[in-house]
């Protein structure tokens, strides 16, 4: 019973970072019905930022985490203004094909910048195990929990109860109808890559304060669209259960089945869900009628 509520525990805290790389992918699908390839390199930044901001130039971590943020957002809003912004009205295929090459991009500069070698840091979160019964659980992976529940619960009541948020809502459903209504596509699109950005960036902390910080970070954001696909490609709520699922499926496997299959369970739900339910769990199902 120990080892399984340790292995919960390990797999809720990885698929809660999954969510919050999702967040920012739905947020931007949301949005423009673009769907971002570069997400899980967003959550790949966000680790090197914070390595940046706290070991290599010394900042306390208050102050680290919001300079993380801030500097993830000012590259997500310097790429949506300069590269995506001047693609509106194109086919989404020339967008999507965008986001590819900016994948490329970021993971090209992060490692010119602070080369290939894993590094690491002093953890924010608190180092050493909880003890709960038998099972001994680690601090950090079990604050990362709530921290991540909480930043996705933000999330979804600025989609419910702000301007922007509904502004991103009514764009969803009609571009024409919400422009015809004053709203600014061009900014919310940016506030929406914006928002992409800070929620890898979040991730990506944690994530550095889990696992450290090496390019190995992009192949654990790879993880976010089957996290997607089986959430829904518009539904916060389908990011952090999908994330849940995606998170355990992966330890239970590897634990109880082995054999490298905890790497390819997430692509078999992927395929899985495609063929089954292709909006996916809390994903809004869209009829045409011709």
């Amino acid at each position: 019973m120990d080892i399984f509520l340790q292995l919960t525990v390990s797999g809720l805290s990885t698929g809660m970072i999954y969510a919050l790389a999702a967040a920012g992918f739905v947020v931007i699908y949301k949005a423009s019905d673009v769907i971002n390839f570069a997400q899980g390199d967003l959550l790949l930044l966000g680790t090197y930022l914070i390595f940046f901001a706290v070991a290599q130039t010394g900042l306390p971590w208050s102050v680290g985490v919001l300079v993380t943020v801030l500097l993830a957002v000012a590259v997500a809003l310097a790429v949506e203004r300069l590269v995506l912004r001047p693609l509106v009205g194109e086919p989404i295929i020339s967008m999507i094909m965008v986001t590819i090459g900016l994948s490329s991009v970021l993971r090209g500069a992060i490692n010119a910048i602070w080369g290939p070698n894993p590094r690491a840091f002093e953890s924010f979160l608190p180092a050493g195990d909880l003890v709960i019964g038998p099972a001994v659980l680690s601090t950090a992976r079990v604050l990362s929990i709530p921290i991540a529940l909480a930043v996705l619960a933000a999330l979804g009541l600025f989609f419910r109860y702000t301007r922007d948020g509904i502004a991103m809502r009514a764009i969803a459903d009609d571009q024409q109808a919400a422009l015809s209504m004053g709203i600014s596509i061009p900014r919310v699109f940016g506030v929406a890559w914006g928002l992409a950005a800070a929620s890898a960036a979040l991730g990506g902390i944690m994530l550095g304060n889990i696992v450290g910080v090496s390019p190995n970070v992009a192949a654990i954001g790879l993880r976010v669209f089957p996290v997607v696909i089986l959430g829904g490609l518009d539904s916060i709520k389908g990011a952090v259960v999908g994330g849940a699922i995606i998170g355990l499926l992966e330890v239970y496997v590897g634990f109880y089945v082995g054999h490298g299959l905890n790497l390819v369970v997430p692509y078999l739900v992927l395929i899985m869900v495609l063929m089954v339910r292709p909006y996916g769990l809390f994903g809004k199902e869209i009829i045409e009628r011709v």
